[in-house]
């Protein structure tokens, strides 16, 4: 996905209100960003993605808290 794609389906989605969609193009864009070495810009992604996967319950809390917490961006949590 380009990276004007994926700002255009992040806005969308942030109207849309889709926790689900939210956390998969926030984790895209994490992987992106970790792809092209910008760990910090990646770890923000991946925090919003975490955050978004906390308030609606989605199991993907669990996987996105590891991968910051390997980059010690958060504590791991028992989830």
């Amino acid at each position: 996905m380009e990276r004007a794609d994926l700002d255009r389906a992040l806005l969308n989605a942030h109207d849309e209100k889709d926790s689900g969609e939210l956390v998969r193009l926030y984790t895209l864009a994490g992987d992106m960003a970790e792809e092209a070495g910008n760990i910090d810009a990646a770890c923000f992604y991946l925090t919003h993605a975490f955050v978004f996967a906390l308030e609606a319950g989605l199991p993907e809390a669990k996987e996105l808290n590891r991968r910051l917490a390997e980059r010690g961006r958060a504590h791991p949590l028992e989830l």
